[in-house]
């Protein structure tokens, strides 16, 4: 989860507070779900409290076709669509789910690791043990709640029960 400006759009939201450049948005991202519905116009959906984001690069065949915004098909899923919302209240902090597929995680995940997330304890205790030695061999230092960890000593900790905000830091001159 992040923490962010919400009752805004998914433009401001993305490209103005989360850093990403419009052009990004708008080429690399093609499918965006928006509280499990696909959305079309990034400009007008709009992201409130709680909300849960999902972003994708194209996906293939006609259910990626049908799926991706602004698509020629886009009418089959007529149903299924956000339709636009008007802003509850006036934009503030609050936390957002934010979901990243296929090649948007592999290209987003590391900056949104490194600038932090905030994460249930559960889910913190699973992600860790699921890595590889190649994400260890690249992450440099953890940061949780503000506090450095030494990386061996992350996976001996219980989470449980706990919401923690990580950040890991990546080699810096890992890949050149």
């Amino acid at each position: 989860m992040v923490k962010a400006q919400v009752d805004c759009t998914i433009k401001t939201l993305l490209c103005q507070q989360l850093g990403l450049s419009p052009e990004y948005l708008e080429t690399r991202i093609q499918t965006i779900f928006l509280d499990g519905r696909p959305v079309d116009d990034v400009n007008s959906a709009t992201v409130m409290e709680g909300s849960t984001l999902a972003l994708s690069a194209a996906m293939p065949g006609l259910v990626g076709a049908t799926l991706r915004k602004g698509s020629y098909y886009a009418s089959m899923r007529s149903q299924i669509s956000y339709r636009e919302m008007a802003p509850s209240k006036s934009p503030h902090k609050g936390m957002i789910l934010l979901k990243l597929f296929n090649f948007i995680l592999k290209e987003l995940g590391p900056t949104f690791l490194k600038q932090g997330v905030w994460i249930n304890g559960k889910d913190i205790s699973d992600f860790l043990t699921r890595q590889s030695d190649d994400f260890w061999a690249g992450c440099e230092a953890a940061t949780v709640n503000g506090k450095k960890f030494d990386l061996d000593k992350l996976l001996d900790i219980t989470w449980e029960g706990k919401h923690v905000f990580l950040q890991l830091m990546p080699l810096i001159n890992r890949r050149q």
